[in-house]
């Protein structure tokens, strides 16, 4: 298990290395001028005070260094915690601003893909042996599971929140309120917070509920749950074994839904004006923020990459088989 999982914190590396090297890489070449912004923000109508201006931002962000140079200077920074500072809220580091919306987008996250999983997993695998239910309800899972992910945000604000006014569309709380644990403020957030989980919710479910239905069929279709039957075990014993046999694979699912599950939660973000990494995303390009676009990236980069190695931890964890493997490799 030790050189396995050396193999797999390797890969990881090396991973990292490549997605950080293309990370720095997009911003650049996207188009405008970040400086230029800036010194348009600032609103001079003097042409000395603008090219003097142009001259500081550009030797304060280190924009006059070749490129390679910049290159190695944002891994010399990266690796002392330092993602610089932002341009669209300048003079805050990309650090104190990405911290602030992380708890907003892992507050979507973290319950939709959780809960749209287990919930999943447990209906596919229910509606497996339910034909009635089977045949009502999966037309309904493969329209959730081939949704995109922004036009059901979309249909939910504007039903939900436009047309029966249900819920606030729009931030993460009401500006009138000031971040507390107070009730008000708790419940404010949970109403902002709803729709938007709700459509990552429900797209991820369908696929989950598919992928366990089919999953299960096969398995009580296998030649061990045919033995099991012949032997005189219930039905309940056969299928707790195809559960487990079913889940597997899902298990392996996640992770690789793990990176499309958080696309999807920064352009429903986006939709609701969640105000999150989704949120950041936008305004760092409206305004040409290439070291905010790298933190936010380069924080997703890392959330997806340790959320697979803990999911290849759980899998062994879960799978005898992957251990007795690794037994027999040494």
């Amino acid at each position: 298990m030790g050189r396995y999982f050396g193999r797999k914190l390797a890969i990881y590396a090396l991973t990292f290395v490549v997605a950080v090297t293309i990370n720095w890489l997009i911003p650049r070449f996207m188009p405008g001028d970040p400086v230029r912004a800036m010194v348009a923000r600032a609103g001079l109508q003097d042409p000395a005070g603008v090219a003097a201006m142009r001259e500081y931002y550009t030797s304060l962000f280190g924009f006059d260094l070749p490129w390679w140079q910049q290159y190695l200077n944002f891994w010399g920074e990266l690796l002392r915690g330092n993602f610089g500072v932002s341009l669209w809220a300048y003079p805050k580091s990309v650090g104190s601003i990405i911290l602030a919306a992380v708890p907003y987008t892992l507050g979507l996250l973290l319950p939709a893909i959780l809960l749209s999983w287990w919930a999943g997993n447990k209906f596919g695998a229910y509606a497996a042996r339910k034909k009635v239910l089977d045949n009502a309800v999966l037309p309904i899972w493969y329209v959730l599971t081939a949704t995109p992910y922004m036009w059901l945000a979309i249909l939910l604000a504007w039903a939900f929140g436009k047309v029966a006014g249900l819920f606030p569309v729009g931030r993460s709380f009401s500006a009138s309120l000031e971040p507390s644990f107070s009730w008000l403020f708790i419940s404010d957030l949970i109403s902002h917070w709803f729709l938007p989980f709700l459509s990552l919710f429900l797209v991820a479910f369908g696929g989950w509920a598919i992928g366990m239905r089919n999953l299960i069929i096969y398995e009580l279709e296998a030649d061990y749950a045919h033995y099991l039957g012949a032997l005189g075990a219930p039905q309940r014993l056969v299928r707790r074994y195809a559960f487990r046999n079913a889940v597997l694979p899902q298990v392996t699912g996640l992770a690789l839904q793990l990176g499309v599950i958080i696309g999807g939660a920064v352009v429903t973000e986006i939709v609701f004006d969640y105000r999150g990494l989704g949120y950041l995303v936008l305004e760092a390009i409206k305004t040409s923020d290439l070291f905010l676009l790298q933190g936010i990236f380069l924080f997703i980069v890392i959330g997806v990459l340790v959320a697979n190695f803990i999911i290849d931890v759980v899998y062994v964890l879960v799978d005898p088989r992957t251990r007795v493997g690794m037994g027999s490799g040494s």
